[in-house]
């Protein structure tokens, strides 16, 4: 579990192909790393491989590249880095998997006095799942959702977020993971058997009706 609180801006130094997927060698700081322990990489959870002095190492299999940009990373690269959270550490953020639920585009980006509004367009099945003021992990990063728009979301980063993280760095038509609060999701999952009810009772109404 993570907070997308992002601890270090790593960097990508290797990329190999495998037949499971793909290698990363990573540029990183830390230096009490543990082999197999969790690792958020721009908001998805990798293990670690292994490790040294400034660098780690970390595989993405074939399932992952489908769901999430790690494909097209590539030398160079510049990730948001966090590692698990502990028991007693502070959640200044909100919980985050490390699940990337889709893929967002940006789809507009434009100053406002001091904040950055970035627009989203995401897919139509994480729509129900963002809740105006609410939370949202993108790129790894914990953040609120400032609007809703149709079809996506508004983002508004503050100077600080933009010093600490890469969503700076985001240009129109740039690919985001997206992952919505885990809150959220058994909630719509709980209520799905009850909407579906609602649904039938709807339809069998408007069929009495128009008979």
């Amino acid at each position: 579990m993570f907070t997308g609180l992002i601890e270090q801006i790593g960097e990508v130094e290797r990329v190999r192909q495998t037949d499971a997927g793909r290698e990363l060698r990573v540029r990183a700081s830390f230096t009490d790393l543990l082999h197999g322990e969790s690792i958020a990489v721009n908001g998805a959870c990798l293990t670690v491989r292994d490790f040294g002095a400034g660098w780690f190492d970390a595989a993405a299999v074939l399932t992952t590249l489908e769901r999430t940009t790690i494909g097209d990373w590539k030398q160079g690269t510049r990730l948001n880095i966090e590692r698990a959270l502990r028991p007693g550490d502070r959640l200044g953020g909100h919980i985050v998997q490390g699940h990337v639920d889709c893929v967002g585009t940006v789809a507009a980006r434009e100053q406002a006095g001091d904040a950055l509004l970035i627009d989203l367009s995401v897919p139509a099945s994480i729509e129900s799942l963002l809740v105006l003021h609410g939370s949202v992990a993108i790129d790894g990063v914990s953040l609120t959702v400032n609007e809703l728009k149709p079809g996506g979301l508004q983002l508004s980063l503050i100077e600080y977020t933009l010093r600490h993280t890469t969503l700076g760095e985001l240009r129109e038509g740039g690919r985001v993971h997206v992952e919505a609060d885990v809150i959220a999701k058994h909630v719509r999952r709980l209520l799905e058997p009850y909407m579906r009810e609602a649904s039938a009772l709807t339809s069998l109404t408007d069929f009495s009706l128009e008979h």
